[in-house]
């Protein structure tokens, strides 16, 4: 057995461990300084889990860190509200790069209102290989970008299960290294030198899903633009369109089918961090992450959901797409296809919060693979 699985299995068993023993609910003393109280399961409604992160995706290789998730709610009697999440993130990968990230989803009493929330800084040695969906393997070209990213996104419910919300974005790219004269340069892509965007949408979405985590049945559809404009303090002027589509189906014995269909689609002087960006942990797994990259971007994906025992499960998944400068780009030429599978480990069985590892393999104008080690589903 390799060092590197070796370790990795045992931040495992302890990440299992934690997740049985840090269970704790953080009440404020008299003083208003927050205090761990250790207090019966039945009547928790916040429960902390700290882990040691062994965290591996094609475009970090390894990746050594420290994970929190923090699951709570509001009104602990209120049973009908889902249950809120915040997660944080630091990891330090073998190829230099460096991430921390909070990120989370807050449901407010009676899910009046749902604020989901995105804030991170990220050093990052990255690759390029040009833009649109033809993009040879011998395109390859590093660079690196120090960026920081703020994201929310506080919805209204207007009805039961439909909300109406409000979006800001704001990102901040204050370096990006990149070879002079190279592809870069050569295709003028925006956005190769520092910048920042700022920008403000709306979204309309329709929510029956179960659970934040892991749901078993319900759906989920969703909508929403994003202007940004020197008015709101953007260097660039676009817009950007989002349709995302979910569907679980439970099966028999508790295995759960989630299908997904994905559009991102872009208007004006995009910058480079905010194309539509194929591959990656939650989206066509096997692709690096960046490997195509264009305005607009169409995907489908399936996954099927198997408990096996304890708090073991596993999963298989297909997921087909394309990208392209156009919408009608979108087709069938040099379509790209992506499949693999991986294990589940319950890390919170109550809420579903799972640890993910998964493999893949992409399919299309080149061939590539890679292994997944993550925290939550993939959609």
């Amino acid at each position: 057995m390799r060092p590197s699985i070796y370790l990795s299995l045992k931040l495992l068993l302890i990440s299992l461990l934690i997740s049985q023993s840090r269970q704790i609910s953080a009440q404020p003393d008299s003083a208003g300084a927050a205090v761990q109280v250790l207090i019966p399961k039945a009547a928790q409604s916040r429960h902390i889990l700290i882990l040691p992160l062994v965290a591996r995706s094609i475009e970090t290789d390894w990746s050594l860190g420290v994970a929190g998730s923090f699951t709570f709610r509001i009104n602990r009697f209120d049973t009908l509200t889902r249950t809120s999440n915040t997660q944080a993130l630091i990891l330090y990968s073998l190829r230099k790069q460096f991430i921390t990230a909070v990120n989370g989803t807050t449901y407010f009493p009676g899910e009046r209102y749902i604020l989901n929330h995105q804030l991170s800084y990220s050093y990052f040695p990255d690759k390029f290989w040009g833009l649109a969906k033809a993009a040879p393997d011998h395109n390859e070209e590093s660079y690196t970008f120090k960026q920081y990213y703020i994201f929310l996104h506080l919805q209204r419910k207007l009805k039961d299960r439909f909300f109406g919300g409000f979006i800001y974005e704001y990102q901040r790219l204050l370096a990006v290294d990149h070879r002079p004269g190279g592809l870069f340069d050569q295709q003028q892509v925006v956005g190769r030198e520092p910048y920042h965007i700022s920008g403000a949408g709306l979204s309309l979405t329709y929510d029956t899903r179960n659970n934040a985590f892991a749901p078993d049945r319900g759906s989920l559809i969703q909508v929403f633009f994003n202007h940004f404009n020197p008015v709101f303090g953007s260097d660039f002027r676009y817009t950007a369109y989002t349709v995302d589509l979910r569907r679980f189906i439970r099966m028999f014995h508790n295995q759960v089918l989630a299908l997904q269909a994905f559009g991102q689609f872009n208007a004006g002087a995009v910058p480079l961090r905010s194309l539509a960006s194929f591959g990656g942990s939650n989206s066509m797994r096997g692709f690096y992450d960046g490997r195509f990259r264009s305005k607009n971007q169409a995907v489908l994906q399936a996954e099927y959901r198997v408990p096996i025992v304890w708090r073991i499960g596993a999963v298989g998944f297909v997921g087909i797409g394309n990208v392209g400068d156009r919408f009608r780009d979108l087709n069938f030429q040099e379509l790209k296809y992506s499949y693999g599978g991986g294990l589940r480990v319950a890390l919170n069985r109550k809420e579903r919060l799972n640890l993910r590892v998964d493999y893949g393999w992409g399919f299309g104008e080149s061939t590539s693979h890679g292994l997944y080690f993550q925290l939550g589903e993939a959609f």
